[in-house]
């Protein structure tokens, strides 16, 4: 026995100190914290054990403390560790083979609980394992304090199933907080100490015997008798039961599920799970943007659309300042983060291609470029884009085109910028892709590849910055600084370092373009919800099929991207960008400056302001012909600047297999060659053997091919039936070969072509590709 002793004491005063247990304790999960301190989103992180907050003996209710010790260790403020009275009882009851309580006090269960070597087994403990714990016992009672033996015991024990300590009991079978507890369910989580797992009805039975001696307990001068109740044990046993099939401790509780589950994601693998993370998320402007996201889309009811994203950056740091990536109980799939899923961006690409259009001096703000329906061949056929509102516009500069959405001018400036170079200057503003600027030709311009809203708005901030590029920041660092986390996507891209993405000057003109409300009234009017009454520069975009809303846009000091949409990829009902994602844009626009302003940028060293005018336009059937656009002050990289921008000569006919835009004055397309007298008339476009690619992002409905011909009266046949006359029709492409031609007025064939059309199907839902 001696020996026993002696080998147990070394053990025993090996333990640890009740700091050490309190530092070493890891709840089950993690809290993300605001900037503010807030916790903001509680994430299970361990699955083996359910854990809650370690809980001050403080903040656990008395109720609670005084069934735990009447129900386990009645002595326990008297004793030193070891109950020898009560010892000495069961030793006697087991001589005479006598039914009696354990001797097992509350700091030998604690001793138990911090070394496993002493901790009960299937058969009961060995008699070396109840002489350490005796003597662990007295060891921790002479260390610590009972209150916090009682704390730590509180904390640490199991009570049922994997439920470990009182703050996972509390919250997942009584739904609140261990403060909260009252006599009753006191009583069940005392029972529940001694037998974890036993049947309901168990419980119920020495929860009732629980109850009886707490309500007859004798009085104190700091705890008062309390009046005698009777206690309805049936009643108990009905609670009980109630109460051991509740889970309400949800794994995931808060108002920020997805930026948690992504903060997580991105530390070391290697690394302990944190019990709490600092983050840089602002809680109020967290739950409002979840708040208007969730309202407006309420208010789209009926519109086919559930699902949408918010995400806020600090321009300077790159921190997070809201990330709500769903729309939660709108939503059908609810666990799908709308900030890093992958969705076409539509319209929202177009700042990023004429900045570079701008930096390679291509094209001005003031440009002209010519907004009407074209044919651009491609190694597949025609690509026909059309705009938005199935209207053109006719001559238009580079600001009206960006600032109105129009799509024809988008696909002509990419045609000079080409798609490889256009793709090469996506990835170098954080938007790689997956595909090649081969495989998806013009449609480049018009938003076809998939990003994230993470990266899409980080790349707007790359505007904001003067054409700087850098990562987000997510948790802050000491100081409270952020710090910051490069943003992947699935193909390894990354933007690790602030780095130039593209030439200041460049983006400095972009984002005067979209912070101009004149020049985007072509489109929107003047009154468009994204006119806001602070210096903002945004742009809106709509997917094919109506499938993708967005509204990205920067002010002084934050970037605000916004989708909707629906995460199974269904098309929404009449959503256009101005009704999808720009009213919560501006909503969250306007509670970040509610008492904040927001200036314009200064513009950068090296730009050249002038005044610019336009020449005439088509004249019209009566009257003189008006300016194409109004004069006005206008920015230049220098030395493509100029005071006047004109057509000399007006097309007879739309751009066909090619698109253009000029810095100087010249012919936008000649005139074709009238033919000589007596000479045929000829079709001058298509030309035969044309292999014609139907949109599949636009209905066939909506979709016409112009056939244009020398000569004013011809008449015009498609497979032998009449189309119409005069030198240019429209036709409805349809899937097929046709023979088209044209005749004089007797009918004698002056010329003939025969084409291609390729693609099949009506589309069912109104598709919107590249919409503004």
């Amino acid at each position: 026995m001696v020996l026993a002793l002696a080998a147990c004491a070394p053990a025993a005063w090996a333990l640890p100190v009740f700091d050490e247990v309190r530092a070493d304790f890891r709840p089950s999960d993690t809290l993300i914290l605001s900037r503010e301190g807030e916790v903001l989103q509680r994430l299970r992180t361990d699955a083996t054990v359910r854990r809650g907050q370690w809980v001050p003996l403080a903040e656990v209710s008395p109720a609670l403390r005084t069934a735990l010790v009447l129900s386990e260790d009645k002595r326990f403020f008297e004793h030193s560790g070891v109950d020898w009275r009560a010892a000495s009882a069961a030793a006697w009851g087991n001589l005479w083979n006598q039914r009696t309580r354990g001797a097992s006090t509350i700091t030998m269960q604690l001793a138990g609980l911090l070394d496993g070597d002493w901790r009960q087994g299937p058969g009961g403990r060995t008699v070396v394992q109840k002489l350490g714990q005796t003597v662990a016992a007295q060891v921790l009672d002479r260390r610590w304090r009972k209150d916090q033996i009682l704390e730590a015991y509180l904390n640490l024990v199991p009570f049922r199933s994997e439920l470990v300590g009182i703050d996972a009991l509390s919250r997942t079978l009584f739904d609140k907080a261990a403060h909260g507890l009252d006599d009753r369910e006191a009583a069940v989580a005392a029972a529940l100490v001694r037998a974890p797992n036993a049947r309901p009805a168990l419980v119920a039975q020495r929860a009732c015997g629980v109850l009886r001696d707490m309500q007859q307990r004798p009085s104190t001068p700091a705890s008062p008798a309390a009046p005698a109740v009777r206690v309805d044990c049936d009643a108990l046993d009905l609670f009980t039961t109630a109460a051991l099939q509740r889970r309400a401790f949800d794994a995931s509780e808060g108002v920020a599920p997805h930026f948690a589950r992504y903060l997580l994601r991105q530390r070391d693998k290697d690394s302990a799970v944190p019990e709490r993370v600092a983050t840089t998320l602002r809680a109020p402007l967290q739950r409002f943007a979840m708040q208007s996201l969730q309202q407006h889309l309420r208010e789209l009811r009926g519109r086919h659309v559930e699902d949408g994203a918010v995400l806020v950056l600090d321009n300077a740091t790159g921190a997070v300042l809201a990330w709500v990536g769903s729309s939660g109980q709108l939503s059908q799939a609810s666990e799908v983060d709308g900030v890093l899923a992958l969705r076409q961006p539509g319209s929202t690409l177009k700042p990023f291609l004429y900045a570079q259009a701008i930096a390679e001096r291509r094209l001005t703000a003031a440009s002209l470029v010519e907004d009407s329906p074209a044919q651009i061949t491609t190694a597949g056929g025609l690509y026909i884009p059309q705009n938005y509102d199935r209207q053109f516009k006719g001559w238009v500069s580079v600001r009206t085109a960006l600032a109105a959405s129009l799509n024809v001018p988008a696909v002509r400036t990419l045609v000079m910028v080409t798609p490889d170079a256009f793709h090469r200057q996506l990835g170098a503003m954080g938007l790689p892709l997956r595909e090649s600027g081969d495989y998806f030709g013009y449609s480049l311009a018009l938003g076809s590849p998939e990003v994230p809203l993470l990266h899409l708005t980080n790349a707007y901030r790359t505007l904001a910055n003067g054409g700087r590029a850098s990562p987000v920041a997510v948790t802050l660092a000491n100081g409270g600084r952020a710090s910051p986390v490069a943003a992947t996507l699935a193909n390894g891209g990354r933007v690790s370092a602030a780095a130039p993405a593209i030439d200041p000057r460049a983006a400095y003109i972009a984002g005067d373009i979209l912070s101009d409300g004149n020049a985007r009234a072509r489109t929107f009017g003047t009154d468009s919800v994204l006119a806001t009454r602070f210096w903002t520069a945004v742009k809106t975009g709509t997917s094919k099929d109506m499938r993708d809303n967005w509204a990205v846009g920067w002010s002084e000091r934050y970037t605000v991207g916004v989708w909707v949409g629906n995460a199974s990829g269904a098309a929404m009902h009449e959503v256009s960008g101005t009704s999808g994602a720009a009213p919560i844009w501006a909503a969250v626009m306007g509670f970040l400056h509610a008492r904040e302003p927001s200036r314009a940028p200064k513009a950068p060293g090296g730009l050249v302001r002038a005044a610019v005018r336009f020449g005439p336009g088509q004249p019209p059937s009566a009257g003189v012909p008006q300016p194409l656009e109004a004069a006005r002050d206008e920015w230049f990289v220098p030395g493509t600047q100029q005071s006047l921008f004109a057509i000399d000569s007006i097309a007879s006919e739309p751009y066909s297999t090619s698109a253009s835009g000029q810095n100087v004055s010249k012919s936008a397309a000649s005139t074709p060659t009238a033919p000589p007298a007596g000479a045929s008339a000829r079709i001058t476009a298509p030309a035969s053997g044309t292999v014609i690619a139907l949109d599949p992002d636009i209905p066939p409905m909506r979709q016409r091919l112009q056939f244009t011909a020398t000569g004013d009266a011809v008449q015009w046949r498609l497979d032998g039936k009449t189309l119409g006359r005069g030198p240019r029709v429209a036709w409805m492409p349809w899937p097929g070969r046709h023979v088209v031609q044209i005749t004089d007025a007797q009918g004698k064939v002056l010329d003939e072509v025969r084409l291609e059309v390729r693609g099949a199907g009506v589309v069912a839902a109104p598709t919107r590709a590249g919409a503004h």
